[in-house]
C-alpha cells in the first residue's frame, strides 16, 4: 500500500474547526482536538485502505470480464458478510453497522464489475 501524502490533501483542512470555540474551557477543547486528531488519522487510513481494496477488486473485475464470469458472486458475498459480522462482534463494533458498510462496498464493487464487463463486451474482447 502506498503511503498517503496528507500534506497535499489537507492543506485547507482546519483540524481545530469547531463551533464550540468560546463556549467551553480551553482544556476541554484541547482534549477534544486531540481525540479528533486521532479520528482524522483513522479517517485518512480508511480512505487509503478503501482505495487499495478497490484497486484489488478492479483486478477481479477485469479477470471476471476476460473469462466471462458474472459481476456478482452471491456465495462469496454471503460468506464475507458473515465473516465481517463475526469480526465486528470480536472488535466490539455493531455487526449491523458492519454489514451495512460491507453491503455498500459490495454494491459498489458489483457496479464497477458490471461496468468493466460491459466495456469489455463493447470492445469486442473475448476470453
Amino acid at each position: 500500500m502506498s503511503e498517503p501524502n496528507l500534506n497535499e490533501s489537507t492543506q485547507t483542512f482546519d483540524p481545530h474547526a469547531s463551533s464550540l470555540q468560546g463556549e467551553v474551557q480551553q482544556e476541554v477543547l484541547d482534549e477534544l482536538f486531540s481525540i479528533r486528531g486521532s479520528i482524522d488519522n483513522f479517517d485518512a487510513q480508511l480512505v487509503y485502505l478503501l482505495a487499495e481494496r478497490f484497486k484489488a477488486t478492479q483486478r477481479v473485475g477485469h479477470l471476471k470480464a476476460t473469462h466471462q464470469l458474472p459481476p456478482s458472486d452471491p456465495n462469496r458475498e454471503k460468506a464475507q458478510i458473515e465473516r465481517l459480522r463475526s469480526l465486528a462482534h470480536e472488535a466490539h463494533l455493531d455487526p449491523e453497522f458492519a454489514e451495512k458498510f460491507l453491503n455498500f462496498i459490495i454494491s459498489e464493487v458489483i457496479r464497477h464489475h458490471q461496468h468493466i464487463s460491459d466495456s469489455h463486451k463493447s470492445n469486442g474482447a473475448d476470453a
